[in-house]
């Protein structure tokens, strides 16, 4: 009997040896795959078992959370949704996260180690901390300006802090509620269907995921490197420049929409938009002038996180003469987000120096502790201080006196460059409205923001549609609202 006790002892502790050692293999060696399992719904109800952190703009939270008693119980809700959809993006039981939701995910699910008491602490007591909340560079008077501006047509503004990069305004329109895609319901699947075939793309991000050809914009870029190339030296000194202007190696002649372009000088070319000029500029320039000072700019750079990625900007760097001299004029293949119009203009605004846009201020715990602060970061020098102060003084002149005039702001100085830019198949599509420009207040030593826009509704008149119409007022308001609350 006693044999068969010992031998009943000795098949258990066997059973109890490889039950601990398969324990073991579930939890440590195979915890990642089956934590990672898309059949394994742990992950997403703990998720969704309590409220998400905020992201916040002027110190207010835009965004909150409801709790629905559903298995997944928390649904994101937002404030004034389509106001802030470009900037916060949205988060969703079904479809995901976008933008400020999906890059600051961690903080705001609780999830980041850095949100945890001490070290580690989260691993050994498997704990779940309350969400964080992401503070914003978002001044809430410039994004309502922004919105308003637009009206619901389509087109996009970015605004800038020039001195240190801080994203002020960020808008997209037509744009949408992304509180419609929060929840697993019936009506959930309907929205994302609806928003996605929409024609008027409402979930597109204009802003930053959107290139369109900048048009005359881009000709403070094309003043930019000639300067700095000495190839124009004096502003006021007539050029060899002719109107119209026969593209090199071709026929085909390049006119202007103002008289006087022929053999004008640098500031009245300037001021009036002429395209002969600025072609024949570029083609004087070089290509390898052009383009290094649009790389400057952050033409072609497709590392740009705001945190949220950027479409890249482009200026081909391969061309023969006559595509550069449209490259040159913001046409060919040139194309560029309003972000990186709102960064040449701040570039202008600081003294040639191209700062890190970035859309977060810092992120915090729950109670207010600071997890990370995003610093001012250094891009590129796009151009000499003295060629900034130049093009200041040009841009300057165009809102006083010449074809920005609707951007003028009593007792603020204001610069700025209108631009209407072609596209289509032989130019057929109803052309883009763009402004860019900046702003300083009375007092301030600097300009305190720089603004892009563009307008694209294609329901507009061809012939009412323009920089200095559609785009310049938008801008103003824009500016208004950041100079108002300086």
């Amino acid at each position: 009997m006693t044999r068969y006790i010992r031998h009943a002892a000795a098949f258990c502790a066997l059973l109890l040896i490889a039950l601990l050692a398969n324990a073991t293999r579930v939890q440590v060696f195979e915890a990642d795959s089956l934590d990672a399992n898309p059949a394994n719904r742990r992950n997403a109800i703990v998720r969704f078992d309590q409220p998400r952190g905020d992201i916040l703009v002027d110190g207010r939270p835009v965004t909150g959370s409801k709790d629905t008693g559903e298995q997944l119980r928390y649904e994101r809700t937002y404030k004034n949704g389509p106001l802030y959809a470009p900037v916060t993006g949205f988060a969703s039981q079904v479809y995901g996260t976008t933008f400020l939701e999906n890059t600051e995910d961690g903080i705001l699910s609780g999830t980041d180690p850095m949100l945890a008491p001490f070290p580690l602490w989260n691993d050994i007591t498997r704990a779940q901390n309350p969400g964080g909340h992401v503070e914003t560079t978002i001044k809430a008077a410039a994004q309502r300006a922004a919105y308003a501006g637009l009206g619901g047509k389509r087109g996009a503004v970015a605004a800038l802090e020039p001195s240190t990069g801080k994203i002020l305004a960020l808008v997209s329109a037509p744009s949408y509620d992304p509180e419609r895609l929060s929840g697993t319901s019936a009506q959930v699947a309907r929205a994302w269907a609806e928003l996605n075939g929409g024609a008027s793309k409402p979930m597109l991000n204009r802003a930053i995921r959107q290139t369109y050809p900048p048009g005359s914009t881009f000709k403070v870029v094309t003043a930019a490197a000639a300067l700095d190339a000495d190839t124009v030296t004096d502003l006021d000194a007539p050029t060899k420049s002719p109107s119209p202007y026969t593209l090199p190696g071709t026929s085909t002649q390049l006119t202007n929409e103002v008289d006087g372009c022929a053999d004008a000088s640098l500031r009245y070319a300037f001021r009036w938009s002429c395209n002969t000029f600025f072609a024949k500029l570029g083609v004087d320039t070089g290509l390898g002038r052009m383009a290094g000072t649009a790389r400057d700019f952050g033409f072609n750079d497709r590392g740009l996180r705001i945190p949220s990625s950027v479409a890249p900007s482009n200026f081909d760097t391969s061309m023969d003469k006559a595509q550069l001299a449209l490259s040159s004029i913001g046409q060919y293949d040139t194309r560029a987000t309003p972000l990186q119009m709102a960064m040449v203009s701040a570039a202008v605004a600081n003294g040639g120096s191209v700062k890190s846009p970035h859309l977060v201020d810092r992120t915090t715990t729950d109670d207010g502790d600071v997890v990370d602060t995003t610093g001012v970061k250094s891009l590129r020098q796009a151009m000499n201080p003295n060629t900034a102060m130049r093009l200041r003084e040009m841009m300057q002149q165009v809102v006083e006196e010449g074809t920005g005039t609707n951007a003028a702001i009593p007792g603020v100085t204001v610069g700025g460059k209108t631009g209407t830019a072609q596209h289509g198949i032989d130019n057929s599509g109803t052309p883009y409205a763009w402004f860019i420009s900046w702003a300083q207040a009375p007092g301030d030593g600097e300009p305190s923001v720089a603004v892009a826009v563009v307008v694209e509704d294609a329901s507009a008149d061809r012939g009412d549609i323009s920089g200095g119409g559609s785009a310049a007022p938008i801008a103003k308001a824009v500016m208004e609202a950041v100079v108002g609350a300086h």
